[in-house]
């Protein structure tokens, strides 16, 4: 398969390491392996300290699988397959998806989750959101944009890089839809216990339907990004075996600390996800002042679940230049929109850092002295 560079990836490998401040980063604040090991219960610190550097089982430890299968309703350890979340979509795509296939996929968005697609020769509908309603992904679109050779619905809530979330009413609308057509689901949820409110948590994909692939991991929403691990669930098992022996191909099996360290994080999750979302809600208020403050060069929706938004430049700013200029003169790290193919007047950013508070600082400095009139001249 020859497949297009992946912009976002470029874009950061070209940045993360080499600014100051990362004002784009998606994730959560990282754990460190020490305050891991803090967590681990009896039978965790067992395995850690009498663990061999061998092969693991190719679909994933069965304790830790097992751990995975609690996070849903209606799951057993036998549906969850071990991967790297990248891998997750490459892996799911290839088993579903034929050249000539038709795609519909939730857009902008991470670009895995539609190259991929394409490039095995399918034929892509993008599912884009109104911004002016708050990012809203419209349901009805769906109706439309179906087609008889549809096979696949690719979609991301919470959303990257708006932070949108359907209303209960308007994912059951969505599934309903892809149900009634018999059409392959595949429910990206990396930002998934990342709601600002937990009532508005909307069931997983996987739930609901027995087309549904869902993809989580430890990278987003737990803070351990470093693991590389996540998890495919799925209720088709003949979709399950097709992915198990495809996976034959990538990683063959997960790293063996990476899922000791996984088991733990999982188990203590409650307070995990509690600390980030605490942050996460004092990072928002500081934003929610950071942009009223400068409302003449860029406005934002308030995101309603997740880590990062992507706020809109004022004027005739291009995110392009700004994020480079950023990068080169103060050392700041902004995505612009165009890494999405999204034009050239938005910038994702992160709020899931404790750097956030330094960062927006700085960021504001360099705002006043580039955008913003001199007060008394």
């Amino acid at each position: 398969m020859k497949i297009t560079p992946f912009k976002l990836e470029r874009y950061f490998a070209q940045y993360e390491f080499t600014t100051r401040y990362l004002l784009s980063s998606s994730d959560c604040e990282a754990l460190s392996l020490n305050e891991v090991l803090e967590l681990a219960d009896e039978e965790t610190r067992e395995l850690w300290e009498g663990l061999r550097l061998g092969y693991t089982e190719s679909a994933g430890l069965p304790l830790l699988r097992g751990e995975v299968a609690r996070l849903y309703t209606g799951i057993s350890p036998e549906q969850v397959l071990v991967v790297v979340p990248e891998e997750g979509i490459f892996v799911a795509l290839n088993c579903i998806l034929e050249s000539g296939d038709h795609v519909i996929c939730t857009f902008p968005g991470y670009q895995s989750l539609y190259q991929v697609a394409a490039s095995l020769g399918c034929v892509l509908s993008f599912w884009e959101p109104v911004e002016a309603e708050g990012w809203r992904f419209d349901p009805a679109f769906l109706e439309r944009a179906i087609r008889p050779n549809t096979k696949l619905i690719l979609c991301n809530f919470p959303h990257n890089p708006t932070g949108y979330l359907p209303t209960q009413e308007e994912w059951q609308n969505v599934l309903d839809v892809i149900a009634r057509r018999g059409i392959y689901l595949f429910s990206d949820e990396m930002y998934r216990f990342l709601e600002l409110e937990p009532a508005d948590r909307l069931p997983s994909a996987v739930e609901c339907y027995d087309k549904a692939i869902t993809l989580f991991g430890m990278s987003k929403t737990f803070g351990m990004a470093g693991v590389r691990l996540g998890w495919l669930v799925t209720r088709d098992q003949a979709l399950y075996q097709r992915m198990a022996a495809f996976k034959d191909y990538t990683t063959i099996c997960a790293s063996a600390p990476s899922e000791i360290l996984s088991l733990i994080g999982l188990r203590a999750r409650e307070g995990i996800i509690n600390r980030h979302r605490g942050r996460i809600a004092r990072n928002l208020s500081l934003l929610d002042d950071f942009f009223q403050e400068h409302s003449e060069v860029m406005a934002w929706v308030r995101p309603r679940a997740g880590s990062i938004c992507f706020p809109k430049l004022v004027g005739d700013v291009s995110a392009a230049a700004l994020c480079k200029a950023l990068a080169e003169e103060a050392g700041i790290m902004l995505l612009p929109s165009t890494v999405y193919d999204y034009g050239d007047r938005h910038f994702r950013l992160g709020f899931g850092r404790e750097s956030l508070p330094e960062a927006l600082l700085r960021f504001g400095e360099y705002l006043a002295g580039k955008y913003q009139p001199v007060r008394g001249a």
